[in-house]
């Protein structure tokens, strides 16, 4: 097989594949110790340092949108005669396919609903508290999330398809260190990215198999067990890594194409037997307190064990995606402008998120008061099955809840698509088209380290694993904003040529 271009990009890998092994290992064998570490460094970071991931994000927010209106946003996104890759459908499908897509399948009622029961501020359980907790699912979920992935996607797509370097993480930092990308300190840094890609993957495909694996109880009472998830695992890796290997415009277009279709279906259904009025009152009422409070939020820390455990956990949680989904969009970008690139990257999966978030957070709220708490109870007994807890409460159960099952198999498969094939891009030297066998190989390894942690160590390996990706997020954060500084000095160099 060959593998990149040469012995630096072959380091990548084996560098990459050696600290996964190692963490797997730890996982495996020393599940109590792994997890005792990994929660400390993490609290560690939170404690002191909870400030300066919101305060990243706030910078990230003022850079994009201060890129894009400046007149830097008429500069393409590759050479000037270059045209778009992608119809402006299968763009959007893929922004949203490549994103946070199975995270909106799973948290979008257990989340609101925790919030409802156990608010930052005020009593729980009160109309005042469901408010508070619609407003703080758009504020995780909305314009924050995504200007992340933005900043990283603007700084691949730019240095790859308008400078001619390699599609890589370590690329952005051109303009400060040079030549230098191509030694220890660009190696270190797509070494990092591997990382927290690989690790965020396995814990979502874990946990959301938990979700499939609850489901499959709930509806039909077949026990949910470490084996029953590894089967499921096994069973989706192999239907996502031949989707990644067929290649990039067949099977990764037909997920994200179904996915949309099927996410619509059920946005639908949902709007219409989960209590209409409600939903678009909800709706209305969130959008306007989510603008009304979105300055003061990005900042707020009025309540620092609850902001550490929620917001800091998702600043962090984003950041550790940034460099697979980052890659991922400015792979699928190529010929748009800066300006629409991050409009369409900030906006429209975010206004997609925002109708998600309303039908099926008001549909849950709506239906459980109607069944007096039949859906509160669901998350607190078990916050996985919130979803199939309200589809319970609608119309022809025994057909939504197979077809809920396949939605997030579906989701599943559209961002380990991504994942993988970014995954053979950063370990073959930022090769746009890594060989099919490279591709194969990430694909097969995210599966086998997921079972194998499954089996031996439980959910528990894996939230251990979960948390440790996100530490890691904490030094590319830093990287991240020396990329802010990297890419305006690069805008401006080429306004200035131009």
């Amino acid at each position: 097989m060959s593998i990149g271009n040469g012995p630096t990009n072959r380091a990548v890998l084996y560098v990459s594949a050696i600290i996964v092994l190692l963490f797997v290992a730890f996982g495996m064998f020393l599940p109590n110790q792994m997890s005792e570490v990994v929660n400390s460094v993490f609290a560690f970071l939170t404690t002191n340092f909870g400030w300066l991931y919101l305060l990243a994000v706030a910078i990230f927010i003022v850079v994009a949108f201060g890129i894009a209106f400046s007149r830097y946003g008429n500069i393409k996104l590759g050479k000037e005669d270059d045209k778009p890759e992608f119809t402006n459908f299968q763009w959007f499908a893929m922004l949203f396919g490549g994103g946070m897509g199975i995270g909106l399948v799973f948290w979008s009622i257990a989340e609101p609903i925790m919030h409802y029961l156990s608010p930052p501020f005020g009593k729980g359980g009160t109309p005042e508290a469901m408010h508070t907790a619609m407003r703080i699912v758009f504020f995780h979920w909305g314009i924050h999330a995504w200007v992340i992935f933005a900043i990283g996607g603007l700084a691949l797509a730019y240095f790859q398809f308008r400078k001619g370097l390699p599609f890589l993480i370590s690329s952005a930092f051109y303009p400060l260190i040079g030549d230098r990308i191509y030694g220890p300190i660009g190696k270190a840094i797509d070494i990092l990215s591997v990382f927290a890609t690989v690790f965020g993957v396995a814990t979502s495909l874990g946990l959301g198999s938990s979700q499939i694996a609850t489901g499959l109880e709930y509806i039909w009472g077949i026990k949910a067990t470490p084996v029953t998830i590894s089967i499921i695992i096994a069973v989706i890796t192999v239907i996502f890594t031949l989707a990644t290997v067929s290649g990039l415009h067949k099977a990764m277009q037909a997920a994200a194409n179904i996915k949309v279709w099927l996410s619509v279906a059920f946005m639908v259904f949902i709007f219409l037997f989960g209590g209409t009025v409600f939903i678009l009152n909800t709706f209305t009422d969130t959008l306007g307190a989510y603008f009304q409070n979105f300055i003061g939020q990005t900042l707020w820390m009025g309540n620092r064990d609850w902001v550490n455990g929620w917001t800091v956990f998702y600043w962090a949680w984003w950041i550790a995606w940034a460099p697979f989904v980052g890659q991922f969009v400015a792979r699928v970008s190529k010929g748009r402008t800066i300006r629409e690139f991050i409009l369409a990257v900030t906006l429209l999966p975010v206004g997609f998120s925002f109708i998600w978030l309303s039908i099926y957070g008001g549909a849950a709220f709506n239906l459980d008061k109607l069944s007096h708490g039949a859906i509160q109870a669901a998350v607190n007994a078990d916050y996985t099955t919130a979803l199939f807890a309200t589809l319970k409460q609608m119309p022809v159960y025994s057909l939504t809840a197979p077809l809920a099952i396949l939605l997030i198999v579906a989701s599943f498969i559209g961002a380990a698509n991504s994942a993988t094939f970014v995954l053979a891009m950063l370990t073959s030297g930022g090769d746009m088209n890594p060989s099919e066998k490279l591709r194969g190989f990430w694909g097969i390894a995210q599966g086998v380290f997921t079972i194998m942690l499954i089996l031996v160590g439980g959910t528990a390996a894996l939230k251990a694993l979960q948390t440790a990706s996100i530490a890691a997020a904490f030094p590319f954060m830093l990287i991240m904003l020396v990329m802010c500084y990297s890419i305006y000095k690069a805008l401006r160099e080429d306004s200035a040529a131009i």
